[in-house]
């Protein structure tokens, strides 16, 4: 753990995870714009740099250094949370990673891991964090999602199934608490330019290669999106609409064949009845 500026003071506490680069990052930023102090997490130590710079800002914020894909990890982010002695006024859950490929060709582990960092820590965190914030009875929840999780996601078939779980995970909580004070909202981007598509070694892909929003105005559209209460924020660039429309109106089998077009790996031609 890390202080990057002073102890964590009076303002309203963020807690983002995911936040040492691409949206997660973006979001922090945002918060610390908006009067926010923050905790901020990820697996690696460049979380450290990245408190360092959101603090140039004038927020107290303090990393933490914790795999979320362990229950260890979600203790000792849980533990670093409530040794600030502070409510928490925003959970942000946006830690997400993918794997890319053909299911029956990746690893088992990538696959667990996906499954362990996009649904099991977010219903951890949730467990967590939710019910001191419904007891005060004010908050505002965010969930990273996907345009992925309105649609069967051949060749990253175990990340489009997760987002599709934190969607409706959100969609549920935020009805269950909709007369709480506690507003749950999630986030739906499409294609962003980050890390997600190199650490999922999708580069070889249409989605992969194809152009890409910038997680700047992914966040700020996020945050708007958040504080008005929203149920979701489906980004709205012209790339993020479309695949949004089409989920919208296409029978599964033919969303699952469409949604295989852009996530194929190149030495896939689609003609092996994968898709």
């Amino acid at each position: 753990m890390t202080d990057a500026s002073s102890t964590l003071g009076p303002r309203p506490l963020a807690v983002v995870t995911g936040a040492s680069s691409g949206i997660g990052l973006e979001l922090a930023l945002q918060f610390v714009n908006h009067g926010f102090d923050l905790i901020v997490t990820a697996e690696g130590p460049d979380i450290a740099l990245a408190a360092d710079s959101l603090a140039a800002g004038g927020a107290a914020v303090r990393s933490v250094v914790a795999d979320l894909t362990t229950e260890d990890g979600v203790r000792q982010l849980v533990a670093e949370v409530t040794s600030a002695d502070r409510p928490v006024d925003a959970p942000i859950l946006n830690a997400g990673v993918g794997q890319g490929g053909a299911f029956v060709e990746t690893p088992l582990e990538g696959d667990l891991e996906v499954v362990m960092l996009n649904v099991v820590a977010p219903v951890r965190l949730a467990k967590e964090l939710l019910p001191a914030m419904v007891s005060r009875g004010s908050g505002r929840v965010l969930f990273t999602a996907s345009v992925a999780s309105l649609m069967p996601g051949p060749f990253y078939a175990t990340y489009a199934a997760s987002k599709s779980f934190v969607l409706s995970f959100a969609e549920a909580l935020r009805h269950e608490l909709k007369d709480s004070g506690v507003t749950v909202t999630a986030l739906l981007p499409g294609p962003t330019d980050t890390e997600f598509f190199t650490r999922a070694g999708m580069e070889d892909t249409r989605a992969g290669r194809g152009g890409k929003d910038d997680p700047a105005d992914v966040a700020a559209q996020a945050y708007e999106g958040l504080m008005a209460g929203k149920d979701k924020v489906a980004v709205r660039s012209l790339r993020a609409r479309s695949q949004t429309a089409a989920a919208a109106v296409l029978p599964d089998r033919a969303k699952a064949a469409v949604h295989a077009a852009f996530t194929r790996p190149d030495d896939h031609d689609g003609t092996d009845g994968r898709s």
